[in-house]
């Protein structure tokens, strides 16, 4: 009979894991770009999303900044460490993760500084917010839900154009073949520094989001950013992949892997999970799914090779 309450009140509470997935599964937008797109392995997610974050929150609630200038800044922030992270890699030639690692280090105490020396900055509840927290009524969480998706529609809209364009493409290009676009006269460093520049900036607004979402921005609310990201994109590159091949379709697969994940971790919570085992949990889905394919491949029944015909 426990068993069938606990099942209950998961489902009562749904609206709340949707509306966190489908802000993480923004965040796993940014991380589909430098990942899929770009080829690059790149961490300063980690750092960049608590930013995003942190800038929001202390512009809105202790300056009195319009909510929609204050996102424009938290996205701008976020393009910054970005570009920070681009320059490091293609200029001074670190590799691309210790490039962001670097980078994520210094947005600690960047992110430290700008909250005033405080580990986390408490929303004022007076201050306009474009979404709910996680702890309102449920029909504001229906409304949460909708602005998220509308953000979705405007970050996939966006970037469904840019990548249309020659820029876009050149980008595309330098992360499928890297010699070829250099030999096709591209320059791959600025197509770099381009790509982790806007994807850290659409990582920003998911922090944005976040912090408005759990009602405070906190120096750590990044960490394991990274983890939750590709779990995103592996979800649902391995549920939709021959499904979705338009490229809208593959950036909203990532959204709804991102729900996914967050549905089956309030499941587990539900079912008695500790929330001191969800990093462990959450790597281990990582792992589960990045390792479909390759069994898939090996499980595979091998097609004979046609034999030559024998003059």
């Amino acid at each position: 009979m426990n068993f069938l309450e606990n099942i209950w009140q998961f489902i009562q509470s749904l609206p709340s894991p949707i509306a966190q997935g489908m802000i993480w599964g923004m965040m796993a937008i940014g991380v589909y770009i430098t990942y899929k797109i770009l080829d690059v392995a790149d961490l300063t997610v980690d750092g960049s999303l608590a930013t995003g974050g942190a800038v929001l929150v202390v512009l809105t609630t202790q300056y009195g900044v319009n909510i929609y200038l204050a996102m424009l800044v938290a996205f701008a922030a976020g393009c910054l460490a970005g570009f920070a992270t681009g320059i490091l890699h293609t200029k001074m030639g670190i590799p691309a993760i210790l490039a962001g690692i670097l980078t994520q280090l210094a947005l600690y105490s960047i992110n430290l500084r700008i909250m005033d020396d405080r580990a986390n900055v408490t929303i004022n509840r007076r201050t306009f917010q474009l979404i709910v927290s996680s702890y309102a009524g449920e029909n504001q969480l229906y409304w949460t839900i909708g602005k998220c998706a509308l953000f979705i529609v405007v970050i996939v809209g966006v970037l469904y154009w840019f990548f249309g364009t020659e820029m876009g493409h050149s980008i595309r290009a330098t992360g499928c073949n890297l010699n070829m676009a250099r030999s096709n006269g591209i320059n791959t460093d600025s197509r770099k520094i381009i790509g982790l520049t806007i994807s850290n900036g659409i990582v920003a607004i998911a922090g944005g989001l976040l912090a408005q979402f759990s009602g405070s921005a906190d120096v750590n609310m990044g960490r394991g950013a990274i983890v939750i990201g590709l779990a995103a994109v592996i979800i649902g590159e391995v549920i939709f992949g021959k499904l979705f091949n338009h490229f809208i379709l593959r950036l909203l697969s990532v959204v709804i892997g991102g729900v996914l994940y967050y549905i089956v971790i309030s499941l587990v919570l539900k079912l008695g999970l500790k929330t001191n085992d969800l990093k462990l949990f959450s790597a281990l889905i990582v792992a589960i799914f990045l390792a479909i394919p390759h069994f898939k491949a090996k499980l595979a029944p091998r097609r004979p090779k046609p034999k030559k015909e024998v003059e």
